[in-house]
C-alpha cells in the first residue's frame, strides 16, 4: 500500500510515560510571541489509522536545559483559544483547496 505521508512532516514524540507516538505535523503558528503546533497522530496500521477519530494535537515549545522541546499546554482555555484558531485556519486552507479543484474542474 503507497504512503501518504510526507516523511519529513513526521515526528516521533515521547509522552511523560515514555510511550512513543508518531505525529503528523499539520501546521504551525506564532500567537503573542509563543510558536504552537499543531498534529495528528499517525498509526502504521490502515486499521487504527482509518478508526482514529483525528484528535487535532496542539503543542508549543519549551526551553528544556537550553534545548527546545514541544510540550503540552497545561492552561485549558489557551489550548482551546489556540486549538480553535488551527481548526479554524485549516478549514480554510482546505476550503480552499477545494474551491481551487472544483474551479480547474469547469
Amino acid at each position: 500500500m503507497a504512503e501518504f505521508y510526507d516523511e519529513a512532516n513526521l515526528y516521533t514524540l515521547v509522552d511523560e510515560e515514555g510511550v512513543e507516538q508518531t505525529f503528523e505535523m499539520l501546521d504551525t503558528m506564532e500567537v503573542d510571541g509563543k510558536q504552537y503546533y499543531a498534529l495528528i497522530p499517525v498509526y502504521d496500521d490502515p486499521e487504527k489509522q482509518l478508526e482514529s477519530d483525528g484528535e487535532l494535537v496542539v503543542l508549543t515549545s519549551e526551553e528544556v536545559d537550553g534545548e527546545e522541546m514541544l510540550a503540552s499546554i497545561d492552561d485549558d482555555e489557551e489550548y482551546e483559544r489556540i486549538g480553535n484558531m488551527f481548526i479554524d485556519r485549516l478549514n480554510s486552507l482546505y476550503e480552499d483547496e477545494e474551491d481551487s479543484e472544483e474551479s480547474e474542474e469547469e
